[in-house]
């Protein structure tokens, strides 16, 4: 029927998430796959300073634990994950708070 064909279709394409929260766990589940994992959009609190955009979607604090990060300093799992991140910086991301370790 055409609603099958619809439906697989869709789940073929699997756009891209429009709000940052999302992409932002994708991004991080998909490169650390993460035992715990937590992202707060910050932004309201920071409406009408620098850097912060009339829409939202600028500041982020991340908690995320993952085994990936063993035997890396601190400095080196913040490097990793900006760097994963990199795109949404790109697009506009402002700050990251981030707390990060190794499980």
């Amino acid at each position: 029927s055409d609603m099958t064909r619809h439906n697989k279709e869709t789940l073929l394409k699997m756009p891209q998430p429009t709000d940052r929260l999302s992409r932002i766990r994708d991004l991080l589940t998909e490169a650390y796959a993460p035992i715990h994992l937590e992202i707060i959009d910050d932004s309201t609190k920071h409406a009408g300073h620098a850097g912060a955009a009339p829409g939202g979607e600028t500041h982020y604090t991340v908690r995320i634990t993952s085994t990936a990060f063993e035997g890396l300093s601190r400095v080196q799992i913040q490097r990793a994950i900006m760097k994963q991140l990199q795109p949404e910086f790109d697009s506009g991301l402002h700050a990251l708070s981030l707390q990060a370790k190794a499980a």
